[in-house]
């Protein structure tokens, strides 16, 4: 009798004096989303992240974005993240490293990832305005880095070259995404081994 593996879902709130939102997502997904941040471009752009990782996504966020977008934007980097890694468990059975080239029109990105639950950003992306629409430019960083701390992952995003700001951010969250689809997918060969020879992740080496 074949063994039926556990969803890997999550549910996350998160409620301050400044924000409230709540995700919920699936890791063994399609792709399929639902997003309401009262933001549209950072909408747009965890569409994307959702459409391409095959991870299906739901967000509501009501947030302070009469102050600016700053407080929106990274809580819920750290509520999806928690998400994620709420659904890894104990991360037995992963591929666990992934990366991704993602080519944009005049644009190039690379992104890598270890799921290591030893959280790292490395942010190598330059932005020629301060603004994208009218969301901060400086506010994407932000958002990698709560995603980053919150998911237990060490990540290394870089554009290689770009003009389009647009461009720019939008191939870093389809590379995110390519690399989560790569890193979170469970490897037949070892579905139920922790990837480390520690036997768990995390820890400093």
């Amino acid at each position: 009798m074949a063994v039926t593996a556990a969803p890997r879902t999550a549910e996350v709130r998160r409620k301050t004096k400044e924000t409230e939102i709540t995700v919920r997502l699936n890791l063994d997904g399609t792709g399929t989303y639902k997003v309401a941040t009262g933001i549209g471009f950072l909408d747009h752009m965890l569409e994307q992240l959702s459409r391409h990782s095959l991870i299906d996504l739901e967000v509501t966020a009501k947030g302070d974005t009469h102050i600016d977008f700053h407080h929106t934007t990274e809580d819920t980097g750290i509520t999806i993240g928690e998400a994620v890694a709420k659904a890894l468990g104990d991360r037995a059975g992963i591929t666990r490293y992934g990366s991704a080239t993602i080519p944009m029109d005049e644009t190039c990105s690379r992104v890598s990832l270890d799921i290591s639950n030893r959280p790292y950003l490395i942010w190598k992306v330059a932005f020629s305005k301060p603004k994208l629409g009218e969301m901060d430019t400086e506010l994407f960083k932000e958002w990698f880095q709560a995603f980053a701390q919150a998911a237990g992952i060490t990540l290394h995003v870089e554009c290689l070259y770009g003009e389009n700001n647009h461009h720019v951010v939008e191939s870093c969250y389809k590379g995110l995404a390519r690399a989560l689809r790569q890193g979170t997918t469970i490897d037949p060969r070892a579905a139920h081994a922790v990837p480390s020879t520690k036997g768990t992740l995390g820890g400093t080496l």
